[in-house]
C-alpha cells in the first residue's frame, strides 16, 4: 500500500485497464460500467492529469489524504494532476456506474481555459467536498459529456482541440455554478462554520507569543475546521463577500487600530505584537486596506 502507481498519460491508463488506444491522447471518457473493477482495489494511484468523476468510481471507497468517502449517486468530484487517491476495499458484489471525463494539461495549454484553470478551486477540495448534483444538474452534465464523446468520434482535424477545450469549459462553468448553488442550500451548516472560524482568529490572536508564531494562513483555520484551504476560502466568500486571506487581514487591521489608539507604543511594536517579523509589511498592508499609514491613522485620530 505505500507504493504509489504513477500513470503520466492517458494511453498508459486505458492499457492498464485493458481500453485499448484512446481515441485522443490527450483527452478520453471513461465508462465505469465498462470497466472490469476486480484489479483495481487497496492501490494508491496518482495520475498526470485532470480527472471528473460521476457516481461511482468504485464499488468500495475512496480515500484521499486522512479522509475515507463513499461515492453515491449523483456526486461529482474533482481531482487535479498528481494528486494521491487511494482505492480500498473493492465489493465485487455491487455495480459499477457512472462517468469520468479525463484531460492532460497539454490539451488547453494555450488556450483560453489554461488561464481560468486556478478559478477552478474544486479542484483542489478534498473528496468529502464533493458537489451533490440533482437529477437535472446531472443530466446537463451528462449531455456535455455525450458532446465530447460524439467529437472524438469524428477523426481529429484543426477543430477538434477548440470544440472539445470549449465543451470542458462549459462543463467547469457549470459546476462553479452547481457549488454555489450547494453553498446556498447549506446556508445554516455554513453559518456554523463561520462561527467556529471566527472563534478561532479570536483565540489565536489572543494567544501571549503571536510575536513567535506569526501571522496564520487560511491552511492553519482550514485544518483546524477539517476543510480543504479552497473550500473554506471559498465557503467564506460565496456567504461574507471576503475570502479567508480577506478575513485574517480584516481582523489584523481592526486589531491594530485598537491598539494604535488605546496607547502610545511604537507601530513597530504594535507589529511585532500582532505576529509581523517585519513593521514595514504591516505598515504596507495597513496602508492598502485604509488609505493611511499606521502613524497617520493614530494622527488623524
Amino acid at each position: 500500500m505505500d507504493e504509489i502507481i504513477k500513470i503520466d498519460n492517458i494511453s498508459t491508463l486505458y492499457e492498464m485497464i485493458g481500453r485499448g488506444k484512446p481515441k485522443h491522447p490527450l483527452v478520453g471518457i471513461l465508462d465505469f460500467s465498462k470497466i472490469d473493477h476486480k484489479d483495481y482495489g487497496n492501490v494508491k494511484v496518482s495520475m498526470g492529469f485532470y480527472q471528473i468523476m460521476l457516481k461511482n468510481l468504485c464499488p468500495g471507497a475512496l480515500r484521499y489524504g486522512r479522509k475515507y468517502y463513499d461515492f453515491q449517486e449523483g456526486t461529482l468530484t474533482f481531482m487535479a494532476p498528481n494528486q494521491v487517491f487511494e482505492l480500498e476495499n473493492p465489493d465485487e458484489t455491487k455495480d459499477v456506474y457512472g462517468w469520468s471525463l479525463i484531460f492532460h494539461p497539454d490539451l488547453i495549454h494555450g488556450t483560453t481555459l489554461s488561464s481560468k484553470m486556478k478559478e477552478y478551486n474544486f479542484f483542489s477540495y478534498d473528496t468529502y467536498e464533493a458537489l451533490h448534483l440533482s437529477d437535472l444538474e446531472k443530466q446537463k452534465l451528462s449531455d456535455i459529456i455525450k458532446d465530447i464523446e460524439l467529437e472524438l468520434e469524428n477523426n481529429i482535424d484543426k477543430h477538434s482541440k477548440t470544440l472539445i477545450v470549449s465543451a470542458i469549459e462549459l462543463l467547469l462553468n457549470y459546476c462553479n455554478r452547481y457549488y454555489d448553488r450547494q453553498f446556498i442550500t447549506r446556508t445554516e451548516i455554513n453559518k456554523d462554520v463561520i462561527s467556529k472560524f471566527e472563534a478561532l482568529l479570536d483565540e489565536y490572536f489572543n494567544a501571549e507569543n503571536l510575536s513567535e508564531i506569526g501571522i496564520p494562513s487560511i491552511k492553519y483555520f482550514a485544518e483546524k475546521l477539517h476543510f480543504s484551504p479552497n473550500y473554506l476560502s471559498d465557503l467564506l466568500k460565496k456567504e461574507t463577500g471576503k475570502n479567508g486571506t480577506e478575513h485574517i487581514q480584516y481582523h489584523i487591521i481592526e486589531l491594530a487600530k485598537d491598539k494604535l489608539l488605546s496607547s502610545t507604543v511604537s507601530v513597530s511594536e504594535i507589529a511585532y505584537n500582532l505576529g509581523f517579523e517585519y513593521p514595514q509589511y504591516f505598515s504596507k498592508m495597513f496602508k492598502k486596506k485604509t488609505g493611511m499609514t499606521p502613524a497617520e491613522y493614530r494622527n488623524f485620530n
